[in-house]
């Protein structure tokens, strides 16, 4: 059925919807009854002027019928629809009653450049940007498939974010797209600014401090991921993009693992697993050993650290607690600083303070070492969320192991270890192939095996084409 204009299409109405709005720009022809509203600063200038300017400048009334009927004018039968295209960036032409959008969308862009957060020796070095667009150039560079699909969402009464679903048909598992969509159109809020708040709206358990989305800043990573049979989320104004179902262990996989020989990615990978143990336990352990069990401390090393910690007026709860709150406020203040006195900061700050606290007496020596090896080891681990929510369980653990000794600190991990396993992302659980126990799925969890072992997807992703790939010898 045809449908036809509400009464509310008229350029008067319209106009007032922008009322106050003093980047609104309002040209008019008055010789052919016609007149535009278009916002200059999320406009391109050259469609303005070759799409716009030019041509209703240089047209008769009587020619101007045959204009709108090129493609690139599209009528519009409801106020709102007019409004909306404004806000999205077209040009809305009003003339005898009729409302035309024309597309002039050309805001500034960020350069496509490299990623700072997710830094890596070999492979591609771009990263996304905050134009969804261009984003979703960069990963159709990179699959060259109609197998590709893409679902257009809408999330934020009022920003009116634009959100792209993506996963490659015949791959990935259509009830976790569905469940997805569903959690997205469920959304209710204001704005959604960033991939990361979004994650957090659409979670499983979002009183978790662990990370149930992974999130992304590089193409090659999320079409690794939409090629493993996982599904990417794309939202405006956002450079980061969300990967689901998500394991704990992706968080500790990086694309370094798959561009260099498999014994090195596998090396590293086990090398990232032993940073975790030492970022979460390491200082816990020190607590434990020093306020409960002196009898665990090798007799050589014993004496240095009787006497390292002789001038220390505090239980080694509060020595822990203040050196790690110490080092959380340097790298707060170097992630908030520039960049070039950020590292003069970390730098110096670190070994002032360490020095000064030892010589005052309010910390040993031996703890500086903790301290100092579990923050290296937090900055292996190469997902910033998952790093972050390390640390935190860290104080945690501090405390347990202060109060208990060594059986807090086995209770801490032990607590830990059922609250991961219980997690799930879209429904699929969190840890596997570790829970449910999956053996044959391994070889690309703890270690990187050879290319030609890899020939399933991940059993997590529940993909109907199980086989990734075939190897003909």
């Amino acid at each position: 059925m045809k449908q036809t204009p509400d009464v509310t299409l008229n350029f008067k109405h319209i106009f007032q919807q922008f009322d106050n709005c003093s980047d609104l720009v309002h040209r008019t022809f008055p010789e052919i009854h016609t007149d535009i509203l278009y916002f200059p600063d999320i406009a391109d200038p050259v469609a303005i002027t070759s799409r716009i300017l030019e041509p209703f400048a240089n047209i008769q009334l009587q020619e101007i019928d045959q204009l709108f009927k090129q493609s690139q004018f599209v009528e519009v039968l409801h106020s709102k629809e007019a409004v909306v295209g404004i806000l999205e960036g077209n040009a809305a032409v009003f003339h005898q009653g009729k409302v035309y959008l024309i597309d002039v969308y050309g805001p500034k862009e960020r350069n496509v450049e490299v990623s700072t957060t997710e830094t890596v020796i070999t492979g591609p070095h771009d990263a996304f940007v905050e134009t969804l667009g261009t984003n979703l150039a960069l990963i159709r560079q990179r699959l060259k498939s109609s197998h590709l699909k893409v679902i257009e969402l809408s999330v934020g009464e009022v920003s009116k974010s634009r959100v792209y679903i993506l996963y490659i048909d015949g791959i990935a598992n259509m009830n976790f797209v569905k469940e997805l969509e569903h959690r997205i159109q469920a959304i209710e809020i204001s704005s959604v600014n960033d991939g990361g708040m979004l994650a957090q709206l659409i979670e499983d358990n979002p009183y978790s401090v662990f990370p149930q989305f992974l999130t992304t800043e590089r193409p090659d990573s999320a079409v690794s991921k939409l090629v493993g049979g996982r599904i990417i989320t794309l939202i405006e104004n956002s450079p980061t993009a969300i990967s689901s179902p998500a394991s704990f262990f992706d968080f500790f996989s990086s694309p370094d693992d798959y561009y260099q020989r498999w014994a090195l990615g596998s090396a590293l990978r086990l090398l990232r697993f032993l940073a975790l143990l030492i970022a979460i336990t390491f200082t816990a352990m020190y607590v434990s050993v020093t306020t409960f069990h002196y009898e665990m401390i090798p007799e050589s090393l014993l004496e240095t650290l009787v006497e390292s910690r002789n001038k220390v007026p505090f239980p080694p709860v509060y020595e822990a607690l203040l050196m790690e709150t110490m080092i959380e406020l340097l790298r707060e203040a170097g992630a908030r600083l520039p960049s070039k006195i950020a590292q003069t900061i970390g730098i110096v700050g670190g070994i002032v303070i360490g020095q000064a606290a030892v010589q005052a007496g309010l910390t040993s020596n031996v703890l500086i070492i903790a301290v100092a090896s579990s923050t290296i080891a937090s900055f292996v681990i190469p997902s910033y969320i998952m790093s972050a929510s390390l640390r935190l369980m860290r104080f945690g653990l501090i405390i347990m192991a202060g109060i208990w000794g060594n059986m807090g600190l086995v209770m801490g991990v032990a607590l830990i270890i059922i609250h991961v396993s219980g997690l799930t992302s879209l429904k699929a659980p969190y840890v596997i192939p570790v829970a449910p126990m999956i053996g044959k799925s391994w070889k690309d969890v703890f270690i990187r095996a050879p290319f030609s072992m890899l020939k399933n997807r991940p059993y997590q992703t529940k993909s109907p084409n199980k086989a990734r790939q075939k190897i003909r010898k």
